[in-house]
């Protein structure tokens, strides 16, 4: 077996699994000619044209992993049908998990606010008489966060929010219990936004998650919500989210994903009043990688698709 590696990435990669011939490419480079005959692809921060000259060329690829969190890219390159996709599912769970309470503390306790005014040599006098006067805005102690979208990074963070006194509950395609939380089915979404302190979107962008947080889903959130959206641009409708931020019936919010990406420099986005913006920087490096591979790539001899982790629906 043949299986395609990115050779140029800054952290390990090694797979030692006798009777597998690991062969490197450079991510931003074309499969190179030799290595057309690969049955499976390793990908990570590949530039869409050379994901779509890959489902092109690699006419024996069965199998396609994706080191990143969600596969949405990797889905929408035109692999054919029975080719296997696979996820990095796991992978970033600390690193997302620690962003997003590093946002959601920035936004609740107005860090954008105390940066914009030592930018301008300020001392804030107004913040501090504002939390005085309700201070259940600017604490976790007591709030009611709601997590769109409770996978594996929802595990990791619901008890962090707890440790600081959130009431925690997750929304999903089902509802139940998962890590020891309630979670709703996305049907019950308007009602429980309306007692919403706090709105965390993990969602992954599918056709079906486009633009999930509309208009009329914002409405829902009182005026003193906020949300943080650590999952895909896509899932939000960013007019509808700049619009409740100017005229105020959403108190703040925090992306670290927007729709495009690298975010234009004329989007009206960067000017937005009560946002905290990052670069897609969530993520970073997939953690365990070369176990992880190894684990799947013997799962893969063994039993084929049935011996994956994290295999995708398509």
């Amino acid at each position: 077996m043949k299986i395609l590696v990115p050779g140029n990435v800054p952290f390990d990669l090694t797979i030692d699994v006798e009777g597998v011939d690991v062969a490197r490419y450079v991510m931003r480079d074309p499969v190179p000619e030799e290595h057309l005959d690969a049955e499976a692809l390793v990908t990570w921060a590949s530039p869409q044209r050379v994901l779509d000259d890959a489902a092109r060329r690699l006419t024996g690829l069965r199998w396609v992993q994706t080191l990143n969190a969600g596969p949405d890219q990797a889905l929408a390159t035109g692999f054919a049908p029975q080719v296997t996709i696979a996820s990095g599912r796991g992978l970033h769970d600390a690193t997302v998990t620690e962003h997003t309470l590093a946002l959601v503390l920035a936004v609740v306790r107005r860090l954008d606010r105390t940066s914009a005014a030592q930018r301008e040599h300020r001392w804030d006098d107004e913040l501090a008489r504002e939390q005085v006067a309700d201070e259940s805005r600017f604490t976790l102690a007591g709030a009611r966060v709601t997590i769109w979208g409770f996978g594996s990074i929802a595990g990791r963070l619901a008890p962090l929010l707890t440790a600081l006194g959130a009431q925690v509950t997750g929304v999903a395609s089902s509802a139940g219990e998962r890590y020891g939380y309630p979670v709703a089915a996305r049907e019950s979404l308007p009602e429980l936004l309306a007692g919403t302190d706090l709105l965390i979107s993990l969602l992954p962008a599918t056709p079906e998650t486009h633009h999930a947080l509309d208009a009329t889903l914002l409405a829902t959130l009182p005026p003193h919500a906020r949300f943080v959206n650590v999952g895909r641009g896509a899932t939000v409708d960013e007019a509808a989210l700049l619009a409740a931020l100017r005229d105020g019936s959403l108190a703040g919010a925090a992306l670290d994903v927007t729709e495009t990406e690298p975010l234009p420099a004329d989007s009206p986005l960067w000017d937005a009043p009560n946002l905290v913006l990052t670069p897609h920087v969530a993520g970073g490096r997939p953690q365990g990688a070369a176990a992880f591979l190894t684990e799947q790539v013997r799962g893969w001899l063994a039993d084929g698709p049935a011996g994956l982790r994290n295999v995708v629906e398509r």
